[in-house]
């Protein structure tokens, strides 16, 4: 496994579940390394994280929890397919892991139907109700709850519900759903604001895919890490 020797500079909070998911081997140093002269060894916690390396993250961390039952795993896509976003063609290191996502119907693309979404934006930093859209259907594995602003009021309180895309809203439901492993309450902690436009850091990005499953029944990095051993 890879090791960095700037976790202590992460959250405390979250420092446990980075190191679990590093053990594992899922997660890589930042993506523009090379460019900024920052040696591999940072894995820089407080940074914002890109919606490449998300998706990167996602696909590696799920198929690295799931690696016991191949019918949970996400394909990687293969060169031969046709690339769903102009601007991630098949040269793109992580076009595997990003066309592989937007042929499940985990990120919205054409694919899905959603014939505005011609750009993914690799570069981009991600948002919060992004991370939430793209993780939550590996959790529930099934379909979102229908969701109003009312609902989102009701249960978590947010006091800036208005602000949260409605499509992320039956994310935001179903991850409250998920009771003590909502991945808001692990990442965020107890807050009455979601601001959902806000970039995620990489040590929340990583805190959110520690575990994949509901409430009732899913695989922390923990568990799979001693399944790996």
């Amino acid at each position: 496994s890879k090791e960095f020797n700037d976790l202590n500079k992460a959250p405390q909070e979250l420092q446990s579940y980075i190191q679990d998911l590093v053990a594992l081997g899922v997660l890589s140093a930042p993506t523009n390394t090379a460019k900024t002269n920052n040696p591999t060894n940072q894995f820089q916690p407080n940074k914002n994280i890109t919606r490449r390396e998300y998706a990167r993250w996602l696909v590696a961390a799920n198929n690295a929890m799931h690696s016991n039952l191949r019918f949970k795993q996400i394909r990687l896509a293969v060169e031969s397919n046709k690339s769903a976003f102009s601007d991630v063609p098949k040269t793109d290191p992580d076009f595997a892991a990003i066309q592989g996502l937007a042929e499940t119907g985990l990120i919205p693309s054409s694919l899905s139907g959603d014939s505005t979404q011609v750009l993914f934006r690799p570069d981009a930093p991600l948002t919060r109700e992004q991370m939430l859209l793209w993780k939550i259907p590996l959790d529930t594995r099934q379909a979102l709850p229908n969701a109003s602003l009312d609902t989102v009021k009701q249960t978590w309180g947010f006091q800036d519900v208005g602000k949260i895309d409605p499509k992320a809203l039956r994310a935001v439901i179903a991850d409250y759903q998920n009771g003590d492993q909502s991945n808001i309450r692990r990442v965020f902690g107890y807050t009455t604001l979601f601001q959902p436009k806000k970039p995620v850091s990489r040590a929340e990005a990583a805190a959110a895919l520690w575990y994949f499953g509901t409430e009732n029944e899913g695989v922390s990095a923990k568990e799979a890490l001693k399944l790996k051993q």
